[in-house]
């Protein structure tokens, strides 16, 4: 019986990964949960998997939810010091850390200085705190095992390879639901359209990542620290279809891709039982019903945010956590209907541009670099 723990079990992973429990409730057990502020839908997990304790993010969520589940005797904590306390969780072998924002920092330090694996859904930790975070899972002896689709998809089709044979990663992308479009029909283009994403079923802010193809700059620099290569070795496909999730280019030339139907569970399955596969109901590919797949160039002088964000990695140090940050704080400005789509490159750009960059920061650095690039961004919107 595998023990795992979901932070940010009430969002879009958190909730495939327990129908993922369901489906296997003989094998996997949750034993800790955290969530934000959905408190009714956390009462519903707390009943049906019986954890031994859960974190709310605020102590007013947390009120709440201890006052409707006081007829469970399960410990509701709060805040960063209930994630820390969970993430290092003794009754716990796999952390699925699957918060947004680079309040996943933290907790995933402390699970892998704890000697749990962590099944890693949350970017902004790698991207962020990757020269943190790698060194200190090798350190631990601690599985760094992908959940995002790209990656898991790269992390499948380099088993059985040598990782020093690796010539090249081609991360594919969708495009979004404004791939083709250019700059000035991009102008008038509101959150409505923004979220109506082509594939994928996703939480808010991730798919207006996806349309202003910041998220693929988050992968991008992601899969460098993952997978030990340097930006060169990482070259974007965009491939509308969907199907070939990643692939990964040899030094013979041959060519090793994952496919799938478009399926979060695959990926989160396949992070919790590796390196088994295990059966997952679901749509299967019909490659005649399918027809063709087609590969493109992105589109970098439309969508900015991929150029920057391989612009943030080469530059290093703190710059990945400016770029973060002014997208985090200008998507939710976006998604607040404050400012423009294309607005969002920009604030990007702005922050990035005014920058003074620290060459390794430590935890503390990159949340006070955070902290001054929100407050950045707010000043520009005042402006």
């Amino acid at each position: 019986m595998k023990k795992i723990g979901i932070l940010g079990s009430t969002g879009s992973i958190g909730t495939q990964t327990l129908e993922i429990v369901r489906a296997y409730s003989e094998d996997l057990q949750v034993t800790v949960l955290a969530a934000g502020t959905n408190v009714t839908l956390m009462e519903a997990q707390m009943r049906e998997f019986k954890p031994e304790a859960v974190v709310m993010w605020s102590e007013e969520a947390a009120s709440d939810l201890r006052i409707r589940t006081a007829d469970l005797e399960i410990p509701v904590l709060s805040g960063m010091e209930g994630l820390l306390e969970i993430s290092v969780w003794e009754n716990m072998d796999v952390l699925v850390t699957a918060l947004v924002g680079m309040i996943g920092i933290r907790p995933t330090i402390a699970a892998i200085q704890a000697g749990k694996d962590i099944a890693l859904a949350n970017k902004e930790t790698l991207v962020t705190a990757g020269h943190i975070i790698m060194p200190l899972a090798k350190k631990h002896g601690v599985s760094i095992l992908p959940v995002d689709s790209e990656h898991s998809a790269i992390f499948q089709s380099m088993q059985g390879e040598k990782r020093s044979q690796v010539q090249k990663i081609l991360l594919t992308a969708s495009g979004g639901p404004f791939r083709g479009r250019k700059l000035e029909e991009l102008r008038t283009m509101q959150v409505e359209d923004a979220l109506k994403h082509p594939n994928w079923s996703m939480g808010r802010k991730i798919t207006i990542d996806s349309a202003t193809l910041v998220n693929k700059g988050l992968e991008v620099i992601e899969a460098k620290w993952l997978f030990d290569v340097s930006l060169d070795q990482i070259q974007v496909v965009v491939h509308p279809q969907s199907i070939i999730h990643s692939m990964v280019e040899y030094v013979d030339g041959g060519i090793m891709a994952q496919l799938g139907a478009p399926d979060m569970k695959l990926p989160i399955q396949y992070a919790l039982f590796y390196p088994d596969r295990r059966p997952l109901e679901g749509k299967r590919v019909d490659f005649y019903e399918l027809g063709q797949m087609t590969f493109e160039k992105p589109d970098n002088e439309t969508f900015k945010g991929l150029a920057l964000a391989y612009e943030a990695a080469r530059i290093g140090g703190s710059m990945p956590t400016v770029f973060n940050a002014a997208n985090e704080k200008a998507v939710a400005l976006f998604l607040d209907k404050k400012i423009s789509f294309l607005q969002i490159a920009d604030i990007i750009e702005t922050c990035m541009s005014k920058h003074e960059v620290l060459g390794a920061p430590s935890v503390e650095e990159i949340l006070a670099v955070e902290q001054q690039t929100y407050e950045s961004v707010e000043a520009l919107v005042r402006l």
